[in-house]
């Protein structure tokens, strides 16, 4: 009975300490997660791996969002509160702040685009002067 008692304070404290990490780590977003991974190969391999399998293992790696509680959020946001014309107005205001981040995500891909291509033309250009160079 003594032993029980003895590791459950401890793996309490793990699964404490490691829960504090990663929602600290998803709240910082997937850029945290790549460094904390790239440091882990770094110092120690096998840390690396490990936080490689579990960022692919909980779709970390793959998601828009590092945030598993993101949706939780969500959800707590299109609660009621029971009043109907406060409900409407966070409900505007949601649709509203979501198509500004559409707006938005929408001008930073046109501004890489621009950057593609304009990094595109450099290149094209000096490949051209440096055919005319040769002939």
């Amino acid at each position: 009975m003594t032993s029980m008692s003895q590791t459950a304070p401890t793996q309490h404290n793990a699964r404490g300490w490691f829960s504090k990490a990663e929602h600290w780590l998803d709240d910082k977003g997937k850029g945290a997660w790549i460094a904390a991974m790239v440091l882990g190969f770094i110092f120690f391999w096998p840390v690396g791996l490990a936080l490689l399998f579990y960022m692919i293992w909980s779709k970390r790696m793959f998601s828009k969002s590092c945030s598993t509680r993101t949706m939780g959020r969500h959800m707590t946001s299109m609660r009621s509160t029971g009043n109907a014309a406060f409900d409407s107005y966070k409900a505007d205001t949601l649709r509203r702040l979501e198509e500004e981040q559409h707006s938005f995500e929408a001008f930073l891909e046109r501004l890489r685009e621009a950057k593609d291509k304009s990094e595109f033309d450099q290149f094209m250009d000096e490949r051209a002067t440096a055919a005319k160079s040769e002939d």
